[in-house]
């Protein structure tokens, strides 16, 4: 019996995507639930699982396009696996890889060098995996070959030097050993998109950035004294993420306007918070949401980005579960930033950086001291707010920061807080 494996679908409006990878290769024994492929549209990366065990025909390269419901491969179901996956390699020719370097040796075997750069060695010709396969398929061997470009003709040489005067930098990478490979692949559905974005961003918003630092000692205090009792009672680390995040989610309580979005001529603002946490993997920058985080506490916040972060780091996030959000945080500081200016998410008007926590002289009240401070900065959209709410919305949360009992009381200052001022 033989199934068919079609495009799934990654969401509701979307109707083509295209295959990222094969996992497998044609011709494989999977196993039932297997992943064998992974399939990309312009908003998430979803894995393509064996239905069967049995051998799999592949119908569709790597890199096409197609729609929804297309038979991405048919998985025989009558041949089953006996305990390996790879492929049986009776009756067949082995297949070169087009990654590797091949060699033929004088006795017409095959032999692979995975590192394109390896010296050639001596008594052995390099071929291209085409023309090796070629060879192969027609049973020749190296002799054969070359029995016809012995001889080097007038025509060669001419070739060999129009080619050296036009282009003098190869004759020179050759007898040094530079190489002057390059590159080409294709660009993914998502960064693609992702692309296309950021320049509609900067032509489409009135983006500004504005400016502040903060004294981190205080969140650096609490995770030191508190972090074992908290991994002991929660089952995850204390990070500086969360304490941005409800930072975050309490300023825009008291700042709504941060959170609204432009739909036309109209404003929305959502009575909610729904913060997005910009993660980089292989596949570029995802931003997973954290829902409703205006209820959620410094532990749940925790648990819900490490969760999402491995999702993303996997290619294994959903759509639902990278839109809606109303706000982003980017984090540069994780790969060494000092200061940058982040870009917009949109519909979002506003995202936050964080950046390295660096040591630096400080004044505190008339004194000179040590501190490990944090530049952080707000881009915004100045159509929909002034600079005034901007400003506040980042000394708020410096604010919080520098004294995080402020977290526990919506941002104000707990001494007011009790004398009712």
């Amino acid at each position: 019996m033989t199934i068919e494996i079609v495009a799934p679908s990654p969401g509701e409006s979307i109707t083509e995507v295209e295959v990222g990878r094969w996992l497998v290769e044609d011709g494989d024994l999977v196993e039932k639930d297997q992943e064998i492929a992974e399939i990309e549209s312009d908003k998430a990366t979803l894995p393509v699982v064996a239905e069967q065990s049995g051998r799999i025909k592949i119908l569709v390269p790597i890199a096409e396009n197609v729609a929804i419901g297309t038979v991405l491969c048919t998985i025989d179901t009558t041949v089953k696996p006996g305990g390996k996956k790879n492929k049986e390699k009776a009756n067949e020719p082995p297949v070169l890889k087009q990654s590797a370097d091949t060699d033929l040796d004088h006795s017409g075997n095959v032999t692979i060098k995975e590192n394109r750069h390896t010296v050639q060695e001596s008594g052995k010709v390099r071929i291209s995996p085409v023309a090796g396969k070629m060879m192969q398929e027609h049973g020749l061997s190296v002799d054969d070959i070359m029995n016809d470009v012995k001889r080097i003709s007038k025509k060669d040489v001419e070739t060999v030097l129009s080619t050296l005067r036009t282009e003098p930098s190869l004759s020179k990478s050759s007898s040094s050993g530079l190489s002057r490979e390059e590159e080409k692949i294709r660009m993914t559905s998502l960064r693609r998109k992702l692309s296309e974005r950021l320049v509609a961003v900067k032509n489409e918003t009135a983006m500004l950035t504005t400016f502040n630092e903060a004294d981190m000692s205080e969140v650096i205090r609490l995770r030191k004294t508190y972090q074992t009792a908290f991994v002991e009672k929660h089952g995850v680390k204390l990070g500086f993420m969360s304490f941005f995040t409800k930072a975050v989610t309490e300023a825009l309580l008291l700042f709504p306007h941060i959170n609204s979005r432009i739909d036309g001529e109209n404003i929305i603002t959502p009575k909610y918070c729904d913060i997005g946490i910009a993660v980089q993997s292989d596949k570029g920058l995802m931003v997973p949401v954290l829902r409703n985080t205006e209820v959620m506490t410094l532990a749940e916040i925790e648990r819900k980005i490490l969760e999402l972060a491995d999702k993303a780091r996997a290619n294994r996030l959903s759509i639902q579960e990278m839109t809606g959000g109303t706000f982003s945080i980017t984090n540069g500081g994780v790969f060494g930033s000092l200061l940058s200016t982040p870009i917009l998410n949109p519909p979002q008007s506003a995202i936050l950086g964080m950046h390295n926590i660096v040591e630096r002289p400080v004044a505190v009240d008339g004194r000179i001291e040590i501190r490990p401070m944090m530049y952080l900065a707000l881009s915004y959209d100045h159509r929909l707010i002034d600079g005034k709410d901007s400003v506040s919305f980042l000394v708020k949360i410096k604010e919080m920061i520098e004294n995080p009992v402020k977290l526990l009381f919506n941002g104000a200052d707990p001494e007011k807080v009790l004398l009712d001022i």
